[in-house]
C-alpha cells in the first residue's frame, strides 16, 4: 500500500477531533493533503493565462462599507463556523475571485477617508474632499457655491448613457454616502432632504441629496434600500410606523417623491413597493422600473431583521438583476452591504460580521444568475475601520470568543475581537472591565476598546479589491481607489476608454464569420459568373 494512503488511513483512525472543537482537522496532520490543495491551487493559478478579454455586457460592483480586511478575514470564519465548521479553512464567495488587487483610500484632504470621498473615487473616477459626494476636489465642503462646475458623473450614469440598464441597492438609506454618490452632486454627504440644508445653500439653488435621486438620472431601472422620511412632507405618518413621529416625512417644500415618481412611472411598467412580500411577490418579467422603499431610514441590520416587511440583501439583488438582465445591452448594478460600517461604529462586532456574511450571500446568488462569460463583477470596500481580532486563539474558537490566556498586566480575560477605540472602552472600579461578568455573545455587545469615544472611527489602511470576469486581470497589484471605474468600463466600451472595443468586437467569433461567409458567397458568386 502507498505510504501516503497507509498514513491518511491511520489517521482517520487516530484523529477524533470534530469541525468546531479546538483542535485541527483530521486529515490536516496528513502533509499529503497539503500538497494536494496546493496543487489543486497551482493548477487554477496556470488556467488564469488564458485571459478573458471579452467585452462585458454587465458590470456589478459589491460594495462592502468599511469591510476592511481584518472584517473580511473574521466574515469568512464567521461563515464557517455558522454552517458548523472549524471556520479558518471557509472560502467566502469574494475568495473564489481569481483576481485580487489592493486600493488606496485617501480622500484628497484627509488620509482616514470617509464614505462620501471614497464613494465618488469607486463611482466617479476622481479622488475628493472628505463629506463630499459627486464633485471634485475643488468642491469645498458645506459651501454651495462651489458645487457648480465641478460635478463629476459616475460609472452609472455611464452605462445609462449607453443604453444599459442601471440599479442601486443598499441596505441603508438610498441617499447615504455610497449610493448618492452614483447620481448625486453635493459638497455635503448630510443633505439627505430639505430639512437637512442650511437656508442659504437653498437659497443658491443647491439641492437636497434625496431630490437628486429622482432628477438627476431620472430612469434608473431599480432603486432599493432604507430612506422613506426623506421623499415625503415633513409630518407625514410612515406607511409601517404610522404612530411613530421620529419615522415621519422630513421634507419642508412638501413634495412627495415618492407619490410623484409613481405618477411618472405609471405607463413605464414601473412598481413602488415598501415591504419584502410585495417585492417576492413581483414577476420580474413584467417590470422595467422598481422602487422599493423598505425602511424611514437605514435598513434594520440583518440580525434583527423582520423577515415578513424586509428583505435581505441576496433577495433584493436576485430581484434586481431578474430586472435588469431584460435589457439586450445588459446593466450596471452597484450593491452596497452598508450596515457593516454601522456596527463597527457602534463597536458591535457581532452585527457588523452578520452583515458581511449576507453580501456574501448576496454575491454567490449574482454569481449564479450571471455569467463569467460576460460579467464583471467587482468586491471591494471604501474604507477599513480599526477593528481586529488576536490573542493567540486556538483553532475553531469562535470568532466572538475569548483569548486562551489572560491579561499579564490586569489578569483579566479579553475577548478576540477588539477595537483600537469607539463606545467599547469600559472601567469599572478603575480598571478594564472584567468581560467573564457580562455575555459577550450577545448580538449588540461592543467590543472593548482601547480610547474612549461615541462613535468607532475608520482605519486608513488599503483595501482588498476582488475581480471576475472579462478584464478583472486589470485589477492587479496596487492602485489609487480610483482606478476602480475606469476599469470597469473600459472592460464594457463605456465611458472614455473605447478605442479597444472595435478591435475587440472583431475578433468575436460571430463576427468572423460573417465575414468569412460573405467572402465565401462573393468567390462563389464570381466563379458562377
Amino acid at each position: 500500500m502507498n505510504k501516503s494512503v497507509t498514513s491518511s488511513v491511520v489517521l482517520k483512525c487516530e484523529c477524533q477531533a470534530t469541525p468546531g472543537s479546538t483542535g485541527f482537522i483530521c486529515h490536516e496532520k496528513d502533509p499529503a493533503f497539503w500538497h494536494s490543495w496546493a496543487q489543486r491551487t497551482l493548477r487554477t493559478a496556470l488556467s488564469l493565462q488564458d485571459l478573458n478579454k471579452n467585452i462585458a455586457k454587465n458590470l456589478i460592483l459589491f460594495l462592502g462599507d468599511g469591510m476592511g480586511v481584518s472584517t473580511v478575514t473574521a466574515a469568512r470564519i464567521l461563515k464557517g463556523q455558522l454552517n458548523r465548521q472549524s471556520g479558518e479553512e471557509t472560502e467566502l464567495e469574494m475568495d473564489k475571485f481569481p483576481y485580487v488587487a489592493l486600493a488606496k483610500t485617501y480622500n484628497t484632504d484627509s488620509q482616514v477617508a470617509d464614505s462620501a470621498g471614497t464613494a465618488t473615487a469607486f463611482l466617479c473616477g476622481v479622488k475628493a474632499n472628505w463629506g463630499t459626494v459627486g464633485v471634485n476636489a475643488a468642491a469645498v465642503r458645506n459651501q454651495c457655491n462651489t458645487t457648480t462646475g465641478n460635478e463629476v458623473t459616475s460609472i452609472l450614469k455611464w452605462a445609462k448613457d449607453a443604453g444599459k440598464s442601471v440599479g442601486i441597492v443598499t441596505t441603508t438609506r438610498l441617499n447615504h454616502a455610497t449610493p448618492s454618490a452614483a447620481y448625486a452632486h453635493s459638497v455635503s454627504r448630510d443633505w439627505f432632504s430639505d430639512a437637512d440644508m442650511p437656508r442659504e445653500a437653498l437659497q443658491a439653488g443647491c439641492k437636497d441629496i434625496a431630490r437628486q435621486l429622482f432628477e438627476n438620472i431620472p430612469d434608473i431601472n431599480v432603486i432599493m434600500g432604507g430612506g422613506r422620511r426623506y421623499m415625503l412632507p415633513k409630518n407625514t405618518s410612515d406607511v409601517e410606523y404610522p404612530n411613530e413621529a421620529k419615522h415621519q416625512g422630513t421634507r419642508l417644500d412638501g413634495r412627495d417623491l415618492l407619490e410623484e415618481w409613481q405618477m411618472k412611472m405609471r405607463h413605464e411598467r414601473g412598481v413602488y413597493v415598501w415591504n419584502r412580500r410585495d417585492l417576492l411577490a413581483l414577476n420580474p418579467n413584467n417590470v422595467d422600473y422598481l422602487l422599493g422603499l423598505f425602511e424611514p431610514s437605514d435598513m434594520t441590520y440583518d440580525l434583527e431583521r423582520d423577515k415578513e416587511s424586509d428583505p435581505s440583501l441576496t433577495e433584493m439583488v436576485d430581484m434586481a438583476i431578474k430586472v435588469l438582465r431584460k435589457n439586450p445591452r445588459g446593466f450596471y448594478l452597484l450593491v452596497e452591504g452598508g450596515r457593516i460600517d454601522h456596527g463597527h461604529h457602534e463597536g458591535k462586532a457581532k452585527q457588523a460580521l452578520h452583515e458581511a456574511v449576507e453580501m456574501d450571500r448576496a454575491i454567490g446568488r449574482a454569481g449564479l444568475l450571471t455569467s463569467e462569460w460576460d460579467t464583471l463583477t467587482v468586491v471591494t470596500a471604501d474604507h477599513s475601520h480599526v477593528f481586529n481580532f488576536g490573542g493567540y486563539t486556538m483553532r475553531g474558537t469562535s470568532i466572538f470568543g475569548l483569548a486562551p490566556m489572560l491579561s499579564d498586566i490586569d489578569h483579566k480575560p479579553f475577548t478576540s475581537i477588539v477595537y483600537g477605540n469607539g463606545p467599547g472602552y469600559k472601567v469599572v472600579n478603575g480598571t478594564r472591565e472584567n468581560v467573564s461578568t457580562i455575555d459577550f455573545y450577545n448580538d449588540n455587545y461592543q467590543a472593548q476598546a482601547a480610547v474612549p469615544l461615541s462613535l468607532e472611527t475608520h482605519g486608513g489602511e488599503d483595501v482588498a479589491v476582488f475581480a471576475k470576469g472579462p478584464m478583472a486581470h486589470l485589477l492587479h497589484g496596487v492602485h489609487e481607489q480610483n482606478y476602480i471605474p475606469h476599469v470597469m468600463a473600459y472592460a464594457a466600451c463605456i465611458g472614455q476608454n473605447q478605442r479597444h472595443c472595435l478591435y475587440a468586437r472583431s475578433e468575436a467569433p460571430e463576427l468572423s464569420l460573417t465575414w468569412s461567409s460573405l467572402f465565401t458567397l462573393l468567390t462563389v458568386g464570381h466563379l458562377l459568373c
